[in-house]
């Protein structure tokens, strides 16, 4: 099969993962929150979700390397349709560790889903001609507006089917892809010449490892906003129904992927995006939280749409010049080394995101946690001031 249509079943796997994934983040979300979790409490639920997503793309790297992306992918796909299963026991298994454990499988395998689905990309596109960028844009928009239509999927699937139902329809969609993979996938992709040792996993170039750390405090603040203060803020204080903020975050997320598919038109166009373009993208993004911080108590529901979607706006735009910085820095030969330490910070900045979220809201409120969010853009920015200097150096 040639590269394009690589890329199609690519993609086609990492769709149909994501719509999971989303669901599945959503529903447990909206579940224990019925059930009468508090903020931090739910946030501690998604700790091992994080927590092992860190090193699957420390240890997932190296496999994809050495194995092939489509086992790694392969993996993934049936790590979590494990977690699905372990969900559809009765309501009273499901208790705090029990949901931790089955959080960790699927973290586990949607950051060797995702891992896989970036580091082939290398492998099928050229950078020379602005393919790349196109193709990560594309991947990773696309994920983003589907995993926004797995946020409704979820809180309608809660709706109509009930939790343990939706675990199993979830379980069966992620089976068909499965086998397609299984069957199509190319066995050599993204497989290094030279195997890797597990230690090369920490040997990087500087511009690596600055752009791994912008990266990790750029995911930290949208998660410490996004993830528990923002639909437990939506329920408590503005009255939201669960469908309401399913659907709420499902649009932000579908226009935030729309964005980002489409961000090499607005960055980029004539030349590659670069590190400083990165600095200042992440300069103008984290004056919205500040912004939102200051104003949230004269309209809190005005305020909240409103700085949403600009915060979505730019917040794509700086994900998708990240996005496309460590593909293009990576080594053409085993690309899935880098790829993983990257998404090993992405992965870290989430959990700090995820726990703080909790911790902050319950105990300082959402203005708290926007000006949290400021903080960690602006630390993400002055990280890609040193990204630039350390490419002139290459």
């Amino acid at each position: 099969m040639n590269p394009t249509q690589q890329y199609a079943i690519v993609t086609g796997n990492y769709w149909a993962f994501t719509l999971t994934d989303g669901a599945l983040r959503m529903l447990v979300l909206l579940y224990f929150y019925q059930l009468g979790y508090s903020p931090l409490e739910l946030a501690l639920l998604f700790v091992f979700y994080e927590f092992f997503g860190i090193v699957t793309n420390l240890f997932g790297g190296w496999l994809g390397a050495r194995a092939g992306l489509n086992v790694t992918m392969n993996i993934g796909l049936s790590i979590q349709i494990a977690a699905l299963l372990m969900l559809t026991v009765p309501t009273e298994w499901l208790g705090v560790v029990y949901v931790m454990i089955a959080q960790a499988l699927s973290g586990i395998a949607k950051d060797l889903n995702k891992m896989s689905a970036k580091s082939s990309v290398k492998a099928l596109a050229s950078d020379g001609d602005g393919k790349l960028y196109r193709w990560i844009a594309a991947l990773t928009g696309s994920k983003n507006a589907l995993k926004g239509v797995g946020f409704f999927m979820g809180a309608l699937l809660l709706e109509v089917a009930g939790f343990a139902n939706a675990m199993w329809i979830m379980a069966a969609m992620l089976s068909v892809a499965l086998i397609i993979s299984l069957l199509k996938l190319d066995g050599s992709l993204g497989k290094a010449k030279n195997k890797p040792k597990f230690a090369q996993m920490f040997s990087h170039s500087q511009a690596v490892n600055w752009l791994s750390a912008a990266r990790l405090f750029l995911f930290g603040a949208r998660d410490v906003w996004f993830v528990v203060a923002l639909p437990v803020f939506a329920a408590s204080v503005l009255g939201w129904s669960h469908l309401q903020i399913g659907t709420f975050m499902a649009v932000w997320i579908i226009g935030y992927g729309f964005v980002q598919a489409a961000s090499p038109k607005f960055v980029g166009q004539k030349r590659n995006p670069t590190a400083r373009i990165a600095f200042w993208l992440a300069l103008t993004l984290g004056g919205v939280p500040l912004l939102m911080a200051y104003s949230l108590n004269q309209d809190p529901q005005a305020i909240l749409i409103i700085g949403l979607m600009i915060f979505g706006v730019l917040f794509a735009l700086n994900s998708a010049v990240h996005s496309y910085l460590i593909v293009s820095y990576a080594d053409a030969d085993g690309t899935s080394k880098q790829v993983g330490f990257y998404y090993m910070a992405n992965a870290g900045g989430r959990l700090a995101g995820t726990v703080l979220s909790g911790y902050i809201y319950q105990t300082a409120g959402l203005e708290a946690c926007l000006m949290a969010s400021a903080s960690m853009i602006f630390l993400a920015g002055v990280l890609a001031l040193k990204i630039e200097r350390a490419v002139k150096t290459l």
